[in-house]
């Protein structure tokens, strides 16, 4: 099995919003059955929201300035890391998640080996 990571862009609610509204909190709901149901697969290895503020160092001068970005739906909200056979699987098993009722967006990626 190989690690894959998700990164969780766009939507209208995230975790620092949850209890704001009845909507968001079916929301929240959809999104911990989503985790739950990985985690009974076994392909679940972590995963955390994000505040949806912070800071972006850029360039050889290190200059920081509020961020990550200005707009919202570029933001990374939060990820999860699941176990798959192959990127297929990895994608397959992204399609639950709840973000596309709110026509977020879910990245991808297989997370590299490195030899020490």
């Amino acid at each position: 099995m190989e690690k894959f990571i998700y990164l969780f862009r766009g939507g209208e609610n995230h975790a620092y919003n949850a209890m704001e509204s009845e909507k968001a909190q079916k929301n929240m709901q959809a999104w911990m059955g989503w985790m739950q149901s990985l985690q009974q697969k076994g392909v679940l290895a972590g995963g955390e929201p994000l505040h949806p503020t912070g800071k972006h160092v850029q360039g050889s001068k290190k200059v920081v300035t509020d961020g990550p970005y200005a707009e919202a739906k570029e933001m990374v909200g939060g990820y999860l890391i699941v176990q798959a056979k192959d990127i297929n699987e990895a994608v397959e098993l992204s399609k639950g998640c709840p973000i596309f009722e709110e026509e977020g967006n879910v990245e991808v990626r297989q997370i590299q080996k490195m030899e020490m």
